[in-house]
C-alpha cells in the first residue's frame, strides 16, 4: 500500500479499504475535485479504474487539502463512493466529465449531482473551447503538467509512482480553475448558463435509451432512401442493445460501413443475408439469425424517424445560419460550436424546434437572428 504522500501542498493517501473511504469522507467539504481513471477499448461499458478526490481548497487554511486516491477494484468500494456522488449539497468540480459520468453511473449506480464542469465553464468564459484540462491548468495556474500516462494500465496493481503523481495531479488544480472561472461567470453573468447546461448533460448520464436516431449520426444514410434509411434504424437499435447485453464495443457487433451496406442491399433472404457477410471480412457471421430478425422487423416508431437529408436540404439558408450564430459568438466571445453546431441547425432546418441543448440559454441569445432565417427560407441576413 502506497504511503501517504506530500506533494505541492497536498497530501495524496491511498484508499483500499470501503470503511477507510466512508471514515474519510463522514464529514465532507462543500466543494471537491473529482476525476476518473477508466478502462474502455474492450466493453460497451466503461471500466471505472480509479478515482481521485480533491478533498479540500489548499488555499483555505481552515481546509483539508488532500486528495484521495480511492481503487475502485476493491470489493464494496463503489457501494461506499456513491453517497458522496449523489450527496447535492457537495458541488464536483470535474472537467470534461460525459464518460466519468457515464462510468459512475455503471459502476455506481448514482451520479455526481451538483455538478461544475471547468472544460464548459472557460467555454462560457471566452478562454477557448474543448480545451484539455492541460491546457486550461496552464492557462490559469501557470503550471505545466506532465502526460507521461495518458495511455496507462489503470486496471494493473499495483500502480506505480508516476500513476499515482499523475492521477493525483489530475484534480490537484480543480480548485484553483473553479474560483477564477466561476469570478469570470459571475461577471459576466454566466453562472445560470452553466448550471442549466450540467443539468442537461447529467439528465443525458441518466438516459438509458440512448439515441433514439441513430441512424441520423452517420454520414452516409443521407444517400440512402427511407426505406433503407428505417433498415438501418433497426439494425443500430438491434446492435446498441446487443452492445450492452454482450458489454461489447459497438464496432465488434456490427461496423457502421456494413450496417449501412445491408441497409441499402437489403438482402431478400437469409442466405442472401449469409452471402453478403460472408463476403465482408470480420463479419458478424455467428449473428446471422440475429440480424435477419432485426433487418427484417419494423419498429413501433420507425414512421416516426426523421430522414438523414443530404443534397435536398436549403444550404443557403444553412450557410446564412452558420454566419449568424458565428456573428453572435463572435459579439459574446465564445467559440461559436458552444452556441450550435451544424447538427443542431440542421436540425432546426427540418423542424425539430428549439428543445435539447437549444433550449434556455441558446435560445434566449440565438431565436431572435434564427428564427427569421428560418422563416425567410435563408433569404434574410446573419448581420445586426
Amino acid at each position: 500500500r502506497p504511503p501517504r504522500q506530500p506533494h505541492n501542498g497536498r497530501m495524496t493517501e491511498w484508499i483500499d479499504t470501503p470503511d477507510a473511504l466512508r471514515a474519510r469522507l463522514a464529514h465532507p467539504p462543500t466543494v471537491i475535485g473529482l476525476d476518473t481513471e477508466f478502462i474502455r477499448e474492450r466493453t460497451y461499458w466503461p471500466q471505472l479504474a480509479l478515482v481521485q478526490i480533491a478533498l479540500g481548497d489548499p488555499g483555505d487554511p481552515g481546509a483539508n487539502g488532500e486528495i484521495l486516491l480511492v481503487d475502485p477494484l476493491v470489493p464494496g468500494m463503489p457501494e461506499a463512493l456513491a453517497p458522496l456522488l449523489a450527496d447535492p449539497a457537495v458541488l464536483k468540480l470535474m472537467h470534461s466529465p460525459s464518460e466519468d459520468l457515464v462510468t459512475f453511473q455503471h459502476a455506481c449506480g448514482v451520479l455526481p449531482v451538483s455538478l461544475f464542469d471547468t472544460q464548459a465553464a472557460a467555454a462560457l468564459c471566452g478562454i477557448g473551447g474543448g480545451l484539455g484540462y492541460q491546457k486550461l491548468v496552464h492557462e490559469v495556474t501557470g503550471v505545466a503538467l506532465e502526460k507521461g500516462e495518458t495511455r496507462s494500465d489503470w486496471m494493473r496493481r499495483p500502480l506505480s509512482p508516476s500513476q499515482l503523481a499523475y492521477a493525483a495531479d489530475d484534480v490537484r488544480h480543480l480548485h484553483a480553475i473553479h474560483h477564477a472561472l466561476q469570478a469570470k461567470l459571475d461577471t459576466l453573468d454566466r453562472s445560470g448558463w452553466l448550471a442549466e447546461d450540467s443539468t442537461r448533460q447529467l439528465a443525458n448520464a441518466a438516459n438509458e435509451d440512448g439515441d433514439r436516431w441513430p441512424h441520423l449520426g452517420i454520414r452516409s444514410s443521407q444517400f440512402l432512401d427511407a426505406p433503407a434509411q428505417r433498415r438501418l434504424l433497426r439494425l443500430l437499435r438491434w446492435r446498441e442493445a446487443q452492445a450492452r447485453h454482450s458489454d461489447r464495443p459497438r464496432s465488434w457487433i456490427l461496423d457502421n460501413e456494413l450496417a449501412t451496406a445491408l441497409a441499402r442491399s437489403n438482402p431478400a433472404s437469409p442466405d442472401a443475408l449469409q452471402a453478403q457477410l460472408d463476403a465482408t471480412p470480420k463479419s458478424p457471421r455467428s449473428l446471422r439469425d440475429a440480424l435477419w430478425q432485426a433487418l427484417t422487423t419494423p419498429l413501433a416508431d420507425e414512421d416516426d424517424a426523421p430522414l438523414a437529408r443530404g443534397e435536398d436540404r436549403d444550404k443557403k439558408q444553412l450557410r446564412a445560419m452558420q454566419e449568424a450564430v458565428l456573428a453572435i459568438a463572435g459579439e459574446l466571445g465564445v467559440p461559436e460550436g458552444l452556441l450550435a453546431s451544424r447538427k443542431l441547425l440542421e436540425a432546426l432546418q427540418d423542424g425539430g424546434g428549439w428543445t435539447g441543448p437549444l433550449a434556455g440559454w441558446r435560445r434566449q441569445v440565438l431565436e431572435a437572428r434564427l428564427g427569421p432565417l428560418l422563416a425567410s427560407g435563408g433569404t434574410g441576413t446573419a448581420s445586426v
